[in-house]
Parts: structure tokens; C-alpha cells; sequence
């Protein structure tokens, strides 16, 4: 395992992180608690120290898990989670999420149940419309500075928004979607990460799964998978996605790595930490060892041709979903 600083002046973390999020019931479909336990513990033994989360996966299940896992191991991670990301029946973001006494709250139940005192990055999940990001931010320092979190993340704001947050408390990590099948980061925001001396963390880093080689079809996902109402996962979308997946599975072949290792390296390459989830050991396995490949220019070449910016069918979320991002 290779291991980088995360940002110009952040802590020092596995160039691959475990995303916590498949941890938990009800997201990629039923997973059993000691499944999900095994996949956190085979991603830690391979050497992976960066482990995230949020306040919201399995409605603080995801947390509550790892606060029992990491008992005795609390000192060998960097552990980050989210808050701000609740939304309403209808999709919409909760308002109020970005107020300094909301910061504060959500804080204090995270610790509870990860069983810490301390959070090593702390993310604002999604841009609260009703705060200036400069308020939060603020309660954010205050948290900093009083020893309950290391570090501030934030998660799918915008350069300017980055830009903002930067000029009142800096900000050492951006998490967003990216991978070969997400590359609109590259637009603006991670010019802007490397302007700030941002590190830059790429969720969904397969692809929501498309890049693991095992979606042949609708048939694929399990009942009660949100993937199911993704756009990218609609019939026809996801025919056209799967082989653009099967044309990377090729290359991959060709070089001599399961796909999922190609797609990963590709982001270590670019100089992102990506932090992809699995509920399996075998697969946080194989995922951590992508950190140890190096790729060569022509390889690179080859596969960003393979899946240009745009070529991907349907929108990376429903329209509640994008509207709650900040672009």
C-alpha cells in the first residue's frame, strides 16, 4: 500500500480509502453485519488507513458498525465522516443543516456512535442553500480548534463555493463523484483542489458499481437497490453503460488487471483518493491492492479514449439528486 498526504497540509493516508457507505442495509441491497465487518477488517489487514463515512448511511448504522470495529484499532485510521446530508420525502435537502448549532449536534451524535473522541476529517455533506457556507465554516474552525475534529472536508460544492469556504478555514479534503464514467471534476473543481492545496477524494470510483465487472443487467441488482431508480441504470442507459464497462474489462485483460484494479489506478494516477465500498473481503482486497499499480502514459491514453467525457448514458442521479448538489 502506498500512502500520500491528503491535501498540502492534511494528514498522511492510504493513496486508497474504504467508502462505508455499502456498509450499511438498504443501499446496494441487504448486507449482514458480520459480512460487513469482514469486508472493513480485509480492507484494514491490506493496509488501507482511511476509512469514510457518513452520519446518514443506514441512518447512523454505518457508524455505529465501525465504532465497534475500530475499537482497537482507532489510532491506525484516519476517520471521516459527513453530516448535512438529510433529505425530506421528497428528495430535497433538509434546510438548516449548515447552522452552527446544527454542526455541533450532529457532531456530538457521530461521536457517540463511532465511540471516538475525536473526528480526523469532518465533511459538510451537501451544501446547506440556507447558510452561507462562510457560517459554516466558522462553526467548523470552532470544532478545529477545540480538539473534535482534525480536519474540514467538504463534499460536491463547486469551485467558487470551494473557493468561499477556503478564505475562512482551510478546507483539506473535496469528496465528488468521479471516475471514468464521472469525469466533470476535471472541468473546474480539480483545478481548483490544486490551486488550494485541496486534496481531492473521488466517491462512486467504479462507477456505482458499473466498473466492477459483475453488472450484466437490470437482473443484477438485488430488489431494494437504489441503484434501480438511477438513470444510469435504466434499460437502454444501461446497456449502452455496460459496454462502455466491457470495452475497460478489455483493455484490462490486455494489461493483465481485473477491471475494477484498472479503474482504480486510473484515479491514483490522476492523483485522487478514491474510496471505493464493497460488502465483500475478497473485493476489498483486490480493490486495495490497485494502490501498488503503476499505469504507463500509453495505458492511460488508451483507456480515457476508451470512455471519453460525455460518452456515458443518463444523468449521474434522478432530479431530486442533482438538485441538491451545488454546481
Amino acid at each position: 500500500m502506498r500512502y500520500v498526504t491528503l491535501g498540502r497540509e492534511g494528514p498522511t493516508v492510504s493513496a486508497l480509502g474504504f467508502g462505508a457507505m455499502t456498509l450499511a442495509p438498504r443501499v446496494y441491497g441487504d448486507v449482514s453485519e458480520p459480512e460487513a465487518t469482514q469486508a472493513l477488517l480485509a480492507a484494514l489487514d491490506a493496509g488501507v488507513t482511511f476509512v469514510d463515512t457518513a452520519d446518514i448511511y443506514g441512518a447512523g448504522h454505518s457508524e455505529t458498525l465501525i465504532g465497534r470495529v475500530l475499537r482497537g484499532h482507532r489510532d491506525e485510521v484516519v476517520l471521516a465522516t459527513k453530516f448535512g446530508g438529510n433529505s425530506d420525502d421528497q428528495g430535497r435537502l433538509v434546510p438548516g443543516m449548515g447552522r452552527p448549532e446544527y454542526v455541533r449536534r450532529a457532531l456530538e451524535a457521530s461521536l457517540d456512535r463511532l465511540r471516538t473522541d475525536r473526528v480526523d476529517l469532518y465533511y459538510l455533506h451537501r451544501l446547506d442553500p440556507t447558510t452561507p457556507v462562510e457560517e459554516t465554516m466558522g462553526a467548523l474552525a470552532e470544532l478545529v480548534q477545540a480538539g473534535d475534529i482534525r480536519y474540514v472536508g467538504l463534499s460536491e460544492v463547486s469551485a467558487a463555493t470551494l473557493r468561499r469556504a477556503c478564505a475562512v478555514h482551510p478546507v483539506t479534503a473535496l469528496q465528488t463523484e468521479y471516475s471514468l464514467f464521472h469525469r466533470y471534476p476535471e472541468q473546474d473543481v480539480r483545478p481548483a483542489c490544486d490551486e488550494l492545496g485541496v486534496g481531492f477524494v473521488a466517491y462512486s470510483p467504479l462507477g456505482r458499481g458499473l466498473l466492477g465487472g459483475t453488472i450484466r443487467g437490470r437482473g443484477s441488482l438485488e430488489e431494494g437497490d437504489w441503484r434501480r431508480g438511477n438513470p444510469r441504470f435504466q434499460e437502454g442507459n444501461l446497456d449502452r453503460n455496460v459496454e462502455l464497462a466491457d470495452a475497460v474489462a478489455g483493455l484490462a485483460g490486455e494489461v493483465g488487471l481485473p477491471v475494477a484494479q484498472l479503474a482504480l489506478a486510473w484515479l491514483v494516477h490522476r492523483g485522487a483518493v478514491p474510496i471505493p465500498g464493497t460488502r465483500r473481503a475478497e473485493n476489498a482486497r483486490a480493490n486495495a491492492a490497485a494502490a501498488d499499480v503503476t499505469l504507463d502514459e500509453e495505458t492511460v491514453r488508451r483507456l480515457e479514449a476508451l470512455v471519453p467525457p460525455g460518452a456515458v448514458a443518463g444523468e449521474r442521479g434522478n432530479a431530486a439528486y442533482l438538485a441538491n448538489l451545488d454546481t
